[in-house]
């Protein structure tokens, strides 16, 4: 590669492509710009300041090779683009094409006829027959299709699947109707890491019987949603990649949530920790503030080994039954995933060095007779190890029927929602979803984010996403699956980093993140999908626009009816630039650090409102520069920034905010020193927000200082590690969360929530 891989700044002047194309390049480089952009790469792209830039050829190259296409002369882009043209000639119509309800159906068939006689099954059985006629822009034209789902289309000799689309997702409102058809209140709902939260129980970390009872909590002081972190399978042998956002899979749950006595009874698990002499390790594992994740994860497995061993005796019949049942529907999938962990652990106990180890942990570097789940090798170890391979499904059952478990008594309470789970941007390449969707997966590259302001080095995620052209190859299965497995047993989805729906920043493997470029998704697909996905599981979704946004990418959200993110600390006015903002960018841009803040009212409406989100500041921590000191102290202050600058730069921020709560009829008086946030008068200003759903974290409830997460650490900083000290179930109970839950709902002078009727279940 370029000695100097990052992108380059273009010279201001005109934007478009034929001014580009204009100006003098060597034919090698033209021809090289062409195929990328074939492969859907984008060569040109505006950075988070809206600069133009440029991709340095020796990165596109890089990127298309992971591809399999070469781009070292003209002769090899012109080979590679015709391996492309050849591909899509081959896909001339593929498996499955989205449309929208109500609009005629455009399918590209290439051939001469004027007419031909279809059939379309959809799927309440019914079948319509027609004749579709040929397209002016080319294709066949079929009628307007106005039943939503996944139909069967025969064209001639041809065969597709329709996937139908809504208008837009399942929204607040219809999730609401029920009540507010009564006259309910304005929605609202807590957001919280699941680990960090307690139930009075001595289990190490928040579990899913903690969620239900956090749920049935919140339902009772008028909350209508729980948003929670993901809860994706990691590494089972592996307890040390913790982070709810490199899983290993993204079909399936991590065990270390699950509750045992959920299934087999708190006294089953009481013996398990007795026989085990664990008594001691679980209190010591709850008492601490910051969780061990291995530590955790060898005490909880052990409990889970002992009842599984001894499940015969003591697993209730109905649950045993149950337990078969989902193994049975989860297919292959689940036997994948089911293999994969039993097969990691198997590699890993045979490891005798490290270097041994680190290869046993990634299927890339297993025999190559193990690099599929149906390979023989594969076949074969399942049939020796089948009982490793059964106790990793029946993990899974205890996950998911926990996850169920907890949005029934969610619903139950009263909530209109109910949990909203998070969906992680990609998953590890070397985990048991990249071993499973190689077809689906791109590899050799993993997703990032490109330089800005506040990450002049961009960021590297270090995970695998899928190929936009092979997801079309593929008829959208890989995505659709990954869709039902996240929404099943939830009434809402956030999707992590949204904008990868539009474009994502790939790194080639090895490279620094700013050797990237982007490459395009199909959005529009992608949004039908997800449209039609919500309104089958009755589930709103949230989609992360905070970024260097493209443009019109917030407006096709809303038009689709996915809920963006407002969060306190963007919604701003502009301000002179030369003042140096202190943190990362908003998602129209960054966030100067003097400027206004917007009232709530002003805050775009197709979102939910925030405070802060889990790589952002409490507000307590905000208003007192705790983010800052961290900063400092692990040398992420950018160039030429100092921490007394940034002190001072927060303070006048400070004073903004307390103006903008002075002028809203909130606050009055002297501005509170940095250890005293006003946060009940913050949270009445987010309550104004005029969004369809406001969601507080807990820590902000609590007055918490410290952030779950913060960006650009691997170490130095306990990410993903906090535990929070109050109970769930008495959390609204107590006197500061009253008031701060009554100022964010507009009264209070009745700082109780009246209880609520139960809703009818979803599931």
């Amino acid at each position: 590669m370029d000695s100097d891989p990052h992108p380059r700044q273009v010279p201001a002047g005109p934007a478009n492509p034929a001014a580009r194309a204009a100006r003098p390049a060597d034919a090698a480089v033209q021809a090289l710009h062409t195929l990328a952009d074939r492969a859907g790469l984008m060569v040109h792209w505006e950075d988070a300041q809206g600069r133009a830039r440029e991709v340095e050829p020796d990165v596109l190259r890089a990127i298309l090779a992971t591809f399999g296409l070469e781009g070292a002369t003209v002769g090899q882009c012109e080979a590679s683009r015709a391996q492309l043209a050849a591909e899509d000639a081959a896909l001339a119509l593929p498996p499955l094409l989205t449309v929208d309800r109500g609009r005629p159906v455009i399918v590209p068939l290439v051939h001469t006829l004027t007419q031909q006689a279809y059939r379309l099954e959809l799927e309440d059985g019914s079948v319509v027959t027609g004749t579709a006629r040929r397209h002016a822009g080319g294709g066949m034209r079929l009628p307007a299709v106005d039943a939503i789902g996944y139909h069967r289309l025969l064209l001639g000799d041809a065969e597709v699947t329709l996937a139908v689309a809504p208008a837009r997702c399942f929204g607040v409102a219809d999730a609401l109707r029920a009540r507010a058809a009564a006259g309910g209140q304005r929605p609202w709902g807590l957001s919280a890491q699941l680990y960090s939260l307690r139930r009075g129980a001595a289990t190490g970390l928040g579990d899913l019987t903690t969620l239900a009872e956090c749920c049935e909590a919140a339902a009772g002081a008028g909350a209508d949603a729980v948003a929670i972190n993901p809860l994706h399978a990691g590494f089972g042998a592996l307890p040390e990649r913790y982070s709810p956002y490199s899983p290993s899979s993204r079909l399936f749950l991590n065990p270390l949530y699950a509750d045992p006595a959920a299934a087999f009874g708190q006294e089953a698990v009481n013996q398990a920790i007795a026989a085990l002499g664990l008594g001691n390790t679980m209190q010591a594992l709850e008492a601490r503030t910051e969780i061990d994740w291995p530590a955790l994860a060898a005490a909880r497995n052990a409990i889970l080994q002992w009842l599984w061993q001894q499940r015969a005796r003591l697993l209730p019949a109905r649950a045993a039954e149950a337990c078969r049942a989902f193994r049975q529907q989860g297919g292959a999938a689940l036997e994948a995933h089911a293999r994969f962990e039993a097969l990691q652990a198997h590699h890993l106990a045979a490891a005798g060095s490290p270097a041994e180890a680190a290869a046993a942990a990634d299927w890339r570097q297993w025999p190559v007779t193990r690099h599929t789940p149906d390979a023989a090798a594969v076949e074969a170890f399942a049939g020796s190890h089948a009982d490793a391979v059964s106790y990793h499904a029946f993990l899974q059952w205890l996950a998911a029927d926990g996850l169920a478990g907890a949005q029934r008594r969610a619903r139950a309470a009263g909530m209109a929602i109910g949990v909203v789970a998070d969906l992680a941007v990609g998953t590890d390449g070397g985990g048991s979803h990249a071993w499973a969707r190689q077809a689906e997966m791109l590899a050799g590259v993993s997703a990032g984010a490109p330089p800005d302001l506040y990450n002049p080095l961009g960021q590297g995620w270090g995970v695998s996403v899928f190929s936009p052209r092979a997801l079309r190859r593929h008829g959208f299965g890989a995505f659709i699956e990954m869709l039902r497995a996240n929404l099943g047993a939830v009434g809402g989805l956030r999707i992590d980093h949204a904008l990868g729906l539009a474009r994502m920043w790939l790194v080639p493997d090895g490279a620094p993140p700013t050797a990237g470029a982007y490459l395009r998704f199909p959005l529009q697909d992608l949004l039908r999908l997800i449209a039609l996905e919500s309104w089958r599981h009755r589930a709103i979704i949230i989609g992360e626009n905070l970024g260097t946004v493209p443009a019109s990418f917030n407006d096709s959200l809303a038009a689709r009816g996915m809920l963006g993110i407002d969060v306190l600390w963007f919604e701003r006015a502009a301000a002179p630039p030369a003042v140096p903002p202190s943190l990362p960018p908003a998602r129209r841009g960054a966030a100067p650090a003097v400027a206004d803040f917007l009232p709530p009212e002003r805050w775009p409406a197709e979102a939910v409102a925030t405070t802060t989100t889990h790589d952002l500041p409490t507000v307590a921590g905000w208003w007192a520069g705790r983010d800052i000191a961290w900063r400092a102290r692990l040398g992420q202050l950018g160039a030429g920034e100092t921490e007394t600058g940034a002190l001072v730069a927060r303070a006048r921020e400070r004073t903004a905010l307390w103006q903008a709560l002075a002028a809203a009829g909130l606050a009055g008086g002297p501005e509170p020193a940095p250890d005293d946030a006003p946060l009940d008068a913050v949270l009445a200003w987010l309550g104004r927000a005029a969004t369809p759903l406001r969601l507080v974290p807990v820590e902000d409830l609590l007055g918490a200082r410290e952030q779950p997460n913060l960006p650009g650490t691997v170490s130095g900083h306990p990410n993903w590690q906090r535990r929070l000290d109050a109970d769930v179930r008495t959390l609204p109970e107590l006197a500061p969360v009253r008031r701060r839950i009554a100022a964010l709902r507009g009264d209070a002078r009745h700082p109780a929530a009246p209880a609520r009727p139960p809703l009818p279940e979803k599931h």
